[in-house]
């Protein structure tokens, strides 16, 4: 029996679906959040006022409960909700903006661009603390000799980020590839599977279809995916002699 689960998970149409959405999702999240979490980082990280003004309100998303995001997320989104009327307004009126969470050219992107905005705080202390252990003797001295902005990050910020960009690249890649928060409060899936994923598949197999066989045959081939991952990504960020 446990063979044949593996046999018609990979008969599957809606695994190697959720496969394409994890995969879809930590492909957008993983540069996009990590990216934007350095350039904040790099802004909140200079000697100038409000900075931890700033520092509490990009990390705030993060010590919020997803369930709570999710909810707010979904009524933001909804036809009438508040971003739609914003589209409207701007464009005074001659865009409409989709269903978004009901219409499945745009529900993923949506939980895609959420998931991007709630984490980018935690990612950015990351980073934060990254900068702040390279000394600042060494951007003094590059200043003097006449590099410029551009060739101080490249030639000292960037080198000197190492270890934390292999964690932060890591850690936000586990993070996507477990995505089911969002969906099962936003989606539970749909429509026409175009939110489901790995994790939310599993979970729906094993408790709401009571297929636990079925469920751990998902679960398995998700650890040793996300273990390959991890590894490649080890294997590429290590550090050469």
């Amino acid at each position: 029996m446990g063979l044949r689960n593996f046999t018609l998970l990979f008969q599957d149409p809606v695994f190697f679906r959720s496969l394409f959405n994890t995969a879809l999702f930590a492909a957008v999240v993983v540069p996009v959040q990590a990216g934007l979490a350095l350039c904040l980082a790099l802004l909140v990280n200079t000697k100038v006022g409000g900075t931890n003004f700033f520092r509490t309100v990009y990390f705030v998303p993060v010590v919020t409960s997803m369930v709570v995001i999710s909810l707010v997320w979904m009524f933001l989104y909804q036809k009438t909700g508040l971003i739609n009327h914003l589209i409207d307004t701007f464009t005074l009126g001659h865009v409409q903006g989709p269903d978004w969470l009901n219409d499945p050219s745009t529900a993923l992107p949506a939980i895609i661009f959420m998931s991007v905005w709630q984490g980018v705080g935690f990612h950015m202390v990351i980073w934060l603390s990254g900068l702040q252990t390279i000394p600042a003797d060494l951007h003094e001295a590059a200043a003097i000799d006449g590099a410029d902005r551009w060739a101080r990050f490249r030639h000292v910020t960037w080198p000197g980020l190492r270890a934390t960009r292999t964690f932060i690249l890591i850690t936000i890649t586990i993070d996507a590839l477990r995505l089911f928060t969002q969906v099962n409060v936003m989606t539970q899936g749909g429509p026409l599977d175009s939110t489901t994923t790995v994790v939310y598949q599993a979970v729906h197999a094993g408790y709401t279809q009571q297929q636990t066989a079925y469920a751990s045959a998902i679960s398995l081939v998700f650890f040793v995916l996300v273990l390959a991952v991890s590894l490649i990504q080890r294997f590429l960020t290590r550090e050469k002699d």
